[in-house]
């Protein structure tokens, strides 16, 4: 039975369909937060569009790319409420049968904020889309896998990296637009910040995906180890995968020290945006400690940071805020 959210409004909306996310939206300033909610929702929303699996990927597909007209100013208005009914989740549902207010709303923005949320809803759905054509077909007993690293790498920019970039442009046009910065390096720092949230979140849901027949881990990469995807299904193989995973642990690691460099180079006055950085960092990074310790192949359990060390994390960053040196150590 899907469970009945507990609030009602744009906020509460939200608050639901991602709860992690809502504390990141709720510290930023006001001067940004509406446009960067906004662009979650609507991302959400042709992330939910593509995800809905008892829906045939065809049909995914078209209304994935009628939405991603519409984003573009272009097509008549779209019925989503077939796809709403399919959904688990009550906030999901509630997403898809309002996502028009969504478009209004982006209507109704500054042409700038306009023009940077649908560049990056574009380059986020192009990826979707990639997915479904790419995983069309797939199960457990089928798997498919990407090829090569630099699938991978186009992936990751596509749904997170690109964010990155338009996370950067808003809160330079809106909060630090006089402030000399290197703006080419920013935007490069802020795209391997993005890649490195989302090679967590892949590493992280190895066992999950793998289940539903996709392999975002480079099946040549694999193979030049002795490995196949299949061999992944095997929780038993553990301690035989490990040094591979462990060489995308580092890479992951490494994006996530770039968004620190990030983080401490944006201006020490933008307390906010700086927290609402360091936040998935801190919590990426326990992450990839968590997945270092424990078998990352094992279906049985989803390794997660607790609510209690995330409550913590937060804690400790805006206590050590004041104290630079202190803060800079958070990350090592």
């Amino acid at each position: 039975m899907a469970e009945t959210p507990r609030h009602s409004g744009t906020d509460s909306l939200l608050r639901d369909v991602s709860r992690s996310f809502y504390k990141t939206l709720r510290v930023l300033p006001s001067a940004v937060r509406p446009q960067i909610g906004l662009a979650y929702l609507l991302a959400r929303t042709t992330d939910t569009i593509a995800d809905t699996a008892i829906v045939p990927a065809e049909k995914r597909l078209q209304a994935l790319q009628h939405f991603r007209q519409r984003i573009a100013g272009t097509t008549a208005p779209l019925e989503l409420g077939s796809l709403a009914q399919q959904q688990g989740s009550a906030a999901e549902r509630i997403l898809l049968e309002r996502c028009e207010e969504s478009l209004e709303r982006l209507l109704r923005a500054p042409p700038s904020d306009q023009k940077l949320i649908r560049e990056v809803l574009e380059i986020i759905t192009s990826g979707q889309e990639l997915d479904l054509r790419r995983f069309a077909g797939a199960s457990a007993e089928r798997l498919t896998a990407l090829h090569t690293d630099s699938e991978l790498d186009d992936y990751t920019y596509r749904v997170a990296g690109c964010v990155g970039e338009f996370w950067t442009k808003i809160c330079r046009a809106h909060l630090f637009a006089g402030a000399p910065l290197d703006d080419a390096t920013l935007l490069n720092q802020s795209v391997h910040f993005g890649k490195g949230l989302q090679l967590v979140n892949i590493l992280r849901d190895l066992p999950k995906d793998l289940r539903q027949g996709r392999c975002y881990l480079p099946s040549e990469a694999l193979a030049g180890r002795g490995l196949s995807p299949s061999d992944l299904l095997d929780s038993a193989r553990e301690r035989d995968v490990r040094p591979f995973y462990s060489i995308y642990l580092d890479r992951a690691e490494a994006y996530l020290r770039t968004g620190w460099v990030y983080t401490n180079s944006l201006p020490r006055k933008c307390v906010r945006v700086r927290l609402a950085c360091a936040w998935p960092i801190l919590i990426g990074l326990a992450t990839t400690r968590l997945l270092r310790e424990r078998n990352f192949l094992d279906s049985r359990e989803r390794i997660k940071v607790s609510r209690r060390e995330v409550k913590r994390i937060i804690r400790r960053s805006v206590l050590l805020y004041p104290f630079g040196s202190s803060w800079r150590r958070l990350v090592k």
